[in-house]
């Protein structure tokens, strides 16, 4: 018996969904008080689960599951028309990485992004311990990807880097930029990143068929879905947003 089937799970109460208005959430995390580390984020990965700070999480609605987690096969993919502009179009911006430790450059334009993205979201007027304390961990191998036109900080991609795959968990961006697609091309970024360190997926959260915001996912094809609990090829175009709920 491995230490992830060892582990306890605890679900909170119904809250307001923040995808689909009008709907109540149930919120599965991994045992908060629990040490944790890539090897058994990579686990539960593999099984739908996200991280949010210091917590490994996956929705756990008794009446929808229309949260689908997705991820990309890197080796498999292959840029649309549409997808290298996007790369043409950002090849002058300069990109390094970084490990995950506050910068009063990022946080500035953390919440520029915010302000004029998500104003009325629950995420504006972030503090640097929000900030920190929703992108990064004590045991997670996060990295920053700061992409610059010039001198001028324009995105920067936060990604887990796992022990068989990277994990896409938040870009933000300089609101100025936005014609340039930056979080499209974040993607792209983080796709050939993937296959660079030689790993096998990026996983990119959870697609919503109900959700217009998360249909930009499914431009990245191939595309993985994890469906009753096996990851499969087919989009789940025939399902209502408000399925069965599948146990993770």
């Amino acid at each position: 018996m491995t230490a992830v089937q060892k582990l306890d799970f605890y679900a909170t109460h119904p809250h307001d969904c923040n995808y689909l208005p009008g709907r109540e959430a149930v919120t599965l995390f991994a045992d908060p008080l629990l040490s944790k580390n890539t090897r058994m984020y990579a686990a539960l990965a593999d099984c739908g689960f996200r991280r949010s700070g210091e917590h490994l999480y996956v929705p756990h609605c008794s009446a929808c599951s229309a949260c689908v987690p997705v991820r990309i096969p890197v080796a498999e993919f292959r840029p649309s028309r549409s997808q290298l502009r996007t790369r043409k179009r950002n090849a002058r911006l300069s990109i390094e990485r970084h490990p995950a430790t506050f910068k009063p450059e990022h946080f500035a334009l953390y919440q520029r992004y915010l302000e004029c993205r998500h104003p009325d979201g629950g995420m504006n007027n972030p503090s640097q311990e929000n900030y920190l304390d929703f992108l990064t961990a004590s045991w997670s191998d996060t990295y920053f990807y700061e992409m610059r036109d010039a001198d001028v900080l324009v995105c920067v991609a936060v990604i887990d880097l796992l022990t068989n795959a990277m994990s896409a968990i938040y870009t933000f961006f300089e609101p100025d930029y936005a014609r340039d697609s930056l979080g499209k091309f974040a993607i792209l970024l983080e796709i050939e990143e993937t296959k660079r360190l030689g790993l096998d997926w990026l996983y990119l959260g959870y697609w919503i068929k109900a959700c217009q915001k998360m249909n930009y996912k499914n431009e990245y094809q191939p595309l993985e879905y994890y469906i009753d609990n096996e990851w499969q090829r087919q989009q789940p175009l025939s399902l209502p947003a408000d399925l069965v709920s599948v146990s993770p």
